[in-house]
């Protein structure tokens, strides 16, 4: 299993960016997913997480409002939509795969990791 994040870049503070996580390998609609953040200088933290069948969202409070995570089966891709952004949401975005249909906070539900896009809010 392969997941590449893209949609990463450089915003102005209330701005708007849209992450993508394709999923290439195994199967992709059999599993949660998940979303989580690192910060410089700071753990990886949690985002958000959905469902396999994309019914069933959780949010951090800190994005809760302001973020949307959604999955498109049929493409393989997971998507998280990041508005009204601040300059606390800058960090490295990584994507991952549960290793069955549940999911959370915890990092160790899940068993694939992609390599990160970086998210840079300026104020």
């Amino acid at each position: 299993v392969q997941l590449v994040e893209s949609g990463g870049g450089l915003v102005q503070a209330g701005g708007s960016l849209r992450l993508s996580c394709v999923a290439s390998g195994g199967t992709f609609s059999g599993y949660a997913m998940g979303w989580f953040r690192q910060a410089p200088g700071k753990e990886r933290e949690y985002v958000a997480h959905i469902s396999s069948g994309g019914g069933v969202t959780y949010y951090a409070d800190s994005v809760k409002g302001r973020f949307t995570i959604s999955r498109d089966n049929a493409k393989r891709t997971m998507y998280l939509q990041m508005n009204i952004l601040k300059p606390e949401d800058t960090a490295v975005y990584y994507c991952a795969r549960a290793r069955g249909i549940v999911a959370g906070k915890d990092e160790a539900l899940y068993a694939y990791w992609g390599q990160g896009t970086q998210v840079t809010v300026s104020s």
